[in-house]
C-alpha cells in the first residue's frame, strides 16, 4: 500500500528531531571536555617564592638535598656568598648532601680538589658528576669493549678506575685532517662506545673519528654525558655547553645519544640506590629549569630553583614556561633565615 503523506512528514520530523538529540549530546560533550581543559590551565600554579614558613618546612620534610655546583655552589671559580654557612647549618641539622654536576671536565677526586680549593667541606663519595655517570653506566650493563672519548680528563680518570679501556680526548687534541686526495681515516673496530662530554679541544678528526665508531662499528652506542646548552665556566658569562659537541654527533650520525646526566633518569637511580634514599626524601636544588627542576620533577623529588645561575625570575615566571619547581628563591642561602629567631 502507498504510504500517506502525513506518515512521511512525520517520519521526517522524527528523523531530524533525532540528528538534533545527537548534536546536542555531542556540543555538550565537546563543551565538556572544553571546560575540563580550561579547568585544568586554571588550575595550573604559578611558581611560588619560598616564604620563611616554606623554607622550614622543606628543611623539616627532605632527609637529603641534591645540589648541582655550578651557579648554585659557585660560579667559575667562586663560592656563592653564603654557601658555606648553608651547608654546615644542614649538616648540623642531620642532612645528607650530595653534589651533582653535568660539567664532566673533571672527576670526582678533581671536583673534590675544587671544593677543596674554594673552602668547601665535601667527601668525596657526596660528589656525583656526570663524567663518573658515563663510566657507571658502562659498569652497569657490563661493558667490555673500547670507549672513544670526545671530552677531557675527568672521563678517563673515571674510566680508568673501572677497568674500562679507552681512546681519544686529551690524546686527540692537536689531530688535524687534512682532506687531501683520497685521504681516507681508519678508525679502532673494537670501539663499542663513543662517550661525548664537554670539551675546549674538539675538533673535525674527533667529529669523523666518533661518527666513524658509531655508523661503522656494530652496535656502538653513543653516550652523552649531559645536552646542556651552556654552562658557567667563568663568572663572567654563560658558554657553549656539551649540547654543542653532542649535537655535531648527533647530526653527522642521525643518532639520538644515551644521557646520563640530568635530567635523565639513570643518574637519580644510581644516586638513591648508592645511598639508599627513597624519592619522598630528597630535594634537588638547582638553577636550570630545562636540567635540574625537570631532574628532579621527572623524579619524584621535591624541587627547588635558586637564581643564581642560569634561570631568571622572568624566564622562569614568563608564560612560555612549563616547567615549574615547588619552590624559588634567589640564592641558596636564604635558607639561613631558618636559624633566625
Amino acid at each position: 500500500p502507498c504510504t500517506s503523506f502525513a506518515a512521511i512528514m512525520l517520519g521526517a520530523r522524527q528523523l531530524q528531531a533525532s540528528r538534533c538529540a545527537r548534536q546536542a549530546a555531542s556540543s555538550i560533550k565537546l563543551n565538556h571536555r572544553m571546560v575540563g581543559c580550561k579547568a585544568v590551565a586554571n588550575g595550573s600554579t604559578q611558581p611560588r617564592r619560598a616564604s620563611n614558613d616554606d623554607k622550614k618546612q622543606l628543611i623539616d620534610n627532605v632527609d637529603c638535598f641534591i645540589f648541582d655546583c655550578d651557579g648554585v655552589i659557585w660560579r667559575g671559580d667562586s663560592v656563592i656568598d653564603g654557601v658555606p654557612e648553608t651547608l654546615d647549618m644542614l649538616r648540623a641539622m642531620g642532612k645528607r648532601l650530595v653534589f651533582v654536576t653535568n660539567n664532566s671536565t673533571k672527576s670526582r677526586a678533581g671536583y673534590l680538589g675544587k671544593f677543596t680549593g674554594l673552602g668547601l667541606k665535601v667527601n668525596a663519595e657526596e660528589i656525583y658528576s656526570s663524567s663518573y655517570a658515563a663510566a657507571a653506566y658502562l659498569e652497569s650493563i657490563n661493558f667490555d669493549k673500547k670507549v672513544y672519548v670526545i671530552g677531557e680528563s675527568g672521563i678517563l680518570e673515571e674510566l680508568d678506575l673501572k677497568g674500562i679501556q679507552h681512546l681519544g680526548g686529551p690524546g686527540d687534541a692537536d689531530k688535524v685532517v687534512a682532506l687531501k686526495k683520497g685521504e681516507y681515516m681508519e678508525h679502532d673496530e673494537d670501539v663499542g662506545a663513543v662517550v661525548v662530554g664537554f670539551d675546549r679541544y674538539i675538533n673535525y678528526y674527533k667529529i669523523q673519528y666518533a661518527t666513524l665508531c658509531i655508523r661503522e662499528n656494530p652496535g656502538c652506542l653513543f653516550i652523552a654525558t649531559n645536552r646542556d646548552a651552556v654552562t658557567h665556566l667563568t663568572d663572567a658569562q654563560e658558554w657553549a655547553g656539551n649540547g654543542s659537541m653532542v649535537g655535531a654527533i648527533a647530526g653527522s650520525t642521525k643518532r639520538e645519544p644515551i644521557t646520563v646526566g640530568k635530567p635523565a633518569e639513570f643518574m637519580l637511580d644510581n644516586i638513591a640506590r648508592t645511598f639508599g634514599l627513597q624519592r619522598q626524601q630528597i630535594c634537588m636544588v638547582g638553577d636550570r629549569l630545562d636540567t635540574d627542576i625537570l631532574f628532579g620533577k621527572n623524579g619524584g623529588l621535591t624541587t627547588c630553583l635558586v637564581l643564581s645561575g642560569v634561570t631568571d625570575e622572568e624566564t622562569l615566571l614568563s608564560p612560555d614556561n612549563s616547567v615549574h619547581p615547588d619552590y624559588y628563591m634567589s640564592q641558596l642561602s636564604e635558607l639561613l633565615t631558618v636559624k633566625e629567631p
